[in-house]
């Protein structure tokens, strides 16, 4: 039965649970709107966790006259490292000149109008660099004599989506992770969304003014089976993946290479000890939850790498794969190369003749999820009661969970912390404020040894910060943990990880009907 009470209508249900999705929901729940959200599987488990980790314009974009995507990515920047900076920070790129590539003109001046049609105010310029007299010019081959450096930012991704999920729980948010959304029928000016649990089967059925289709790579999937049109979305899937490998140098800046093939690809320090390389581009048929690093891919990756780095890097290196999918809008792809497929976002608004409203999301940037959730918004509006919350734009003024300080404050929130509680190693209270910012202290509570925080998986992993992360984060599996809230799963041998996995679900079995609690106490059925 749906529920049907006036005052137990959802305004807005959402269908997925990665950045986009959970980006709205936030930004929905901050104005007012009741808001219901339904993820298959984990948040960001899907293309949100599998970027390359950057909050970026896109410098390769403009070749493509990509100008609005562009100029909009660069303003969120800055926006995004204010309101997360314990999850994002800045980074400088060196982009080595190629004398058989792109000339050095062009690369030029796509550096000088990447730095001035965004909002760049706090992030240094870029700068000609002398590859065989900087510390940076080091590791690459001879050959190599000058280049350009210029900034983008860091972002933890997927902790960037189970944050926004937080915030939008703290509000109000009824959030469901492990939850299929199985149908969705028009029913009295609104949608009747029938949900299942995947773990046990269960269903109930909710009834919401407006649906909105996040779905990803699944939008078709949703368009076909759950809102049963028989007109196929037009998306293009594209995938891209990514290699980890031992760290290759020493210096803590990034490179961006081209590839003779057009292609761009970055290699970033990750984690202090590793490297990371990615990304590929290929059209992608098959299922996406079962995408994963092809051999070629990983050839590929390595030999383009070693094509500018003294070191060569081989397939025997890799530590670890990971892939994702796009899901680009197709009328503006069709014929083309992945790489030339739009990034931008498209938005498909279905309300005609007053029928209850279905939004469908196609493509996206981690990095403009936040103005995305804006547009999704401005959309609906007409079609919805007043908002009675926040004014659009609040988004960029709130600090998400655990990024209540200043953009330079990582040192003094880990001195704080570590006058606080100093049995604990500095290295483990460095990794906390990175992840969790002020959060840490929840996670910590009132441990006043080593011993209060129960057991110790490896590399610093405990038992407080597993419940920590199923008590506010939604973790029910130790992937969960060890590669999406942490990347500890690179640290961990397969023993330590199996442990981590049973600890997790005996965890999430014993949270009272698995409620999520936040900081300030809201408990939200997962």
């Amino acid at each position: 039965m749906a529920i049907t009470p006036e005052d137990q209508i959802y305004d807005i249900a959402i269908i997925g649970g990665g950045i986009n999705g959970c980006g709205i929901a936030r930004d929905a729940t901050g104005r007012g709107r009741r808001v219901f959200l339904c993820e298959q599987n984990d948040l960001g488990s899907g293309t949100s966790s599998a970027s390359t980790k950057l909050i970026h314009g896109g410098l390769r974009y403009l070749e493509y006259y990509e100008f609005r995507l562009v100029r909009e990515a660069l303003r969120e920047r800055e926006v995004l490292w204010g309101i997360a900076p314990h999850i994002v920070w800045p980074l400088r790129f060196v982009l080595p000149y190629h004398d058989k590539l792109r000339p050095a003109w062009l690369l030029r001046l796509g550096l000088f109008l990447y730095d001035n049609i965004g909002g760049r105010n706090r992030l240094p310029p870029t700068r000609s660099v002398n590859l065989h007299t900087d510390v940076v010019g080091g590791p690459l081959k001879p050959e190599f004599a000058r280049g350009f450096e210029y900034s983008d930012c860091w972002v933890e991704d997927s902790r960037m989506v189970a944050l926004n999920a937080a915030a939008a729980a703290s509000m109000g948010a009824t959030i469901m992770t492990r939850t299929r959304c199985v149908s969705a029928e028009k029913h009295d000016g609104g949608w009747d969304v029938t949900v299942e649990s995947v773990e046990d089967g269960t269903r109930q059925t909710i009834r919401a003014r407006s649906l909105i289709n996040a779905a990803g790579p699944w939008v078709d999937s949703v368009v076909q089976k759950v809102v049963r049109d028989n007109n196929r979305a037009p998306v293009r899937l594209v995938q891209g993946s990514h290699i980890v490998v031992p760290r290759l140098y020493d210096h803590d800046q990034c490179y961006i290479f081209q590839n003779d093939d057009k292609r761009i690809f970055f290699v970033i320090p990750y984690e202090q000890d590793f490297t990371l390389i990615g990304t590929t581009d290929q059209d992608y048929t098959g299922d996406p939850a079962l995408v994963s690093a092809s051999a070629e891919e990983i050839a590929y990756l390595c030999r383009s790498t070693s094509d500018y780095l003294k070191q060569p890097v081989t397939p025997d290196m890799v530590c670890w794969t990971y892939s994702g999918v796009r899901p680009l809008y197709a009328e503006q792809a069709t014929g083309s190369a992945a790489q030339a497929a739009t990034r931008d976002y498209v938005l498909k608004l279905d309300a005609e003749n007053g029928a209850p409203p279905l939004l469908t999301i196609f493509g996206g940037k981690i990095t403009t999820y936040r103005r995305l959730a804006e547009a999704v918004l401005a959309k609906l509006d007409a079609h919805l009661p007043a908002a009675t919350g926040r004014k659009p734009g609040w988004t960029g003024k709130v600090a998400l969970p655990g990024g209540d300080f200043a953009r330079d404050g990582y040192e003094g929130q880990v001195a704080d912390l570590a006058r606080d509680y100093g049995f604990v190693p500095h290295k483990q209270l460095r990794r906390l404020v990175r992840l969790y910012g002020t959060r840490a202290r929840i996670l910590l509570g009132d441990a006043r040894s080593e011993a209060d925080l129960g057991r110790d998986f490896g590399a610093g992993l405990t038992q407080a910060e597993l419940r920590y992360l199923v008590r506010h984060e939604w973790a029910r599996t130790g992937d969960d943990v060890l590669w999406r809230r942490t990347k500890l799963g690179l640290r961990l041998d397969p023993v330590a990880r199996a442990a981590v996995d049973g600890a997790v679900r005996a965890l999430a079995d014993a949270e009272p009907e698995a409620t999520v609690r936040d900081a300030s106490g809201i408990e939200q059925k997962q």
